[in-house]
């Protein structure tokens, strides 16, 4: 019985005096927050999205008010919304060319040929170990629409020719459809930047155009109408060096629609399966 007296005496003991160690510690140890951070969390979306760079809006909120980041680098809030933040804390907003993800493949239904009808689970991943699909092409878009359900802010829609669509209004950047594309065909690009190649098969010539009737063929002619060093062949595909200096011209003798000039979204309005709109000086070619 003295040993149980015992041992609960030092258990008491080593209770108290941790508690007092925790107590000394909370009083002078702590670190005040700057009550301006619940402030600026609450005017945030609250999406948790990751647009920003950050884990969270808690995350941003810090480093906004910490003069780290600017308001704008939330790419979810109105400009509305971040001038309010702005004005808050007394702050220049800042600007930022927001990024939207680009799809780099154009071969929807009936552009590519398949090799055999796919009755799997429908998942692109799921297709994609299989041979990477059943279309010839093993390096286009599968068309099975995990970038659509992956798409928090509903911003990616399968259109006509099962290419997934995305709305530059709605999309925030946020990178889950780049992480979730087995075949990695999407990358966030700047709005601005509107040359845009939609092709990744390393196939060139009359190969690549035989199995993918958009597919690029390494004519280079994009590389020759394009302003010096704005475009560099590599590997057959034409790869954009310096995309803030590209124009249409870049695009117009384009003899497959491989590389285009976006004026709005990159596949709007959808096309009927099949067909494609040919481009001449100023025209817009869609997906």
């Amino acid at each position: 019985m003295s040993d149980v007296i015992t041992a609960a005496a030092i258990m008491g003991c080593l209770s108290l005096f941790f508690g007092i160690v925790l107590a000394v510690a909370y009083r002078y140890l702590r670190v005040e927050e700057d009550p301006r951070i619940d402030s600026v969390e609450g005017m945030l979306p609250g999406s948790n999205c990751g647009a920003c760079g950050q884990p969270g809006c808690r995350a941003f909120a810090e480093r906004v008010v910490t003069g780290i980041s600017q308001p704008s680098g939330c790419t979810v809030s109105s400009p509305d919304g971040i001038a309010i933040i702005a004005d808050f804390l007394g702050v220049d907003a800042g600007e930022q060319d927001r990024k939207v993800a680009r799809l780099h493949c154009a071969g929807g239904e009936g552009m590519v040929q398949k090799m055999a009808e796919y009755r799997g689970i429908t998942s692109c991943r799921a297709a994609a170990l299989i041979n990477r699909g059943v279309r010839a092409c093993a390096w286009g878009c599968l068309g099975l629409a995990d970038c659509e359900r992956s798409c928090t802010f509903d911003a990616i829609t399968m259109n006509a020719e099962n290419l997934p669509a995305v709305d530059e209004d709605r999309c925030t950047g946020c990178n889950d459809c780049v992480e979730e594309c087995p075949l990695d065909l999407f990358t966030l690009e700047p709005i601005s930047h509107r040359l845009l190649v939609q092709c990744n098969s390393p196939l060139i010539g009359e190969t690549a155009r035989s199995i993918c009737t958009v597919a690029c063929d390494a004519c280079g002619r994009c590389a020759l109408d394009a302003e010096p060093d704005v475009i560099e062949m590599v590997d057959g595909l034409p790869v954009i060096r310096q995309p803030e200096a590209g124009t249409a011209e870049a695009t117009w003798r384009c003899p497959t629609g491989a590389i285009v000039w976006l004026e709005g979204q990159q596949f709007d309005p959808p096309l009927v399966p099949g067909q494609r709109e040919h481009t001449s000086p100023g025209m817009h070619l869609h997906g």
